[in-house]
């Protein structure tokens, strides 16, 4: 079986952690959540600035362990359609297979769920979501198409 990364791209509230700790599980891969690592160091969630810093870390050893056969899913939101495109290409460039799993929840949903889970501190508030929902590049069907799987 051929390596792969597999990103899972989605809201806050959208699954991800749920849907990438299965995939990891049945795949026997590797889960990288930058929340889980900013927990453990007890950092504010928000800090975007360190966020960025804990994915670039988190990309660097997943480069590491896709050279190294172990199939990576990592759990980012990747908003953007760069940030997507950037880790397809290194992905490949290191002979993987790169699967997007794109989690598409409506707002009033990912709402329920937030305030369900209760997770976030500070909490984030409606008005973040639609906020981030306009701000989010949702994967066209073209983009979908690059994509293995």
């Amino acid at each position: 079986m051929r390596v792969s990364l597999i990103i899972v791209c989605g809201l806050p509230g959208s699954g991800k952690t749920t849907h990438a700790r299965r995939l990891a599980a049945e795949r026997g891969g590797v889960r990288l959540s930058p929340d889980d690592w900013m927990d453990a160091l007890r950092v504010n969630l928000w800090d975007t600035a360190m966020r960025a810093r804990v994915e670039a870390l988190q990309w660097v050893l997943a480069k590491d362990m896709l050279r190294a056969g172990v199939t990576v899913v990592i759990e980012w939101g990747t908003w953007s359609r760069a940030e997507r495109d950037t880790v397809r290409i290194e992905a490949r460039e290191l002979g993987a297979s790169v699967e997007l799993v794109y989690l598409d929840v409506p707002v009033d949903e990912l709402w329920r769920r937030i305030q369900e889970r209760g997770r976030e501190d500070p909490p984030i508030t409606r008005a973040d979501l639609e906020v981030w929902s306009r701000d989010f590049e949702r994967p066209t069907e073209e983009e979908m198409g690059l994509y293995d799987g």
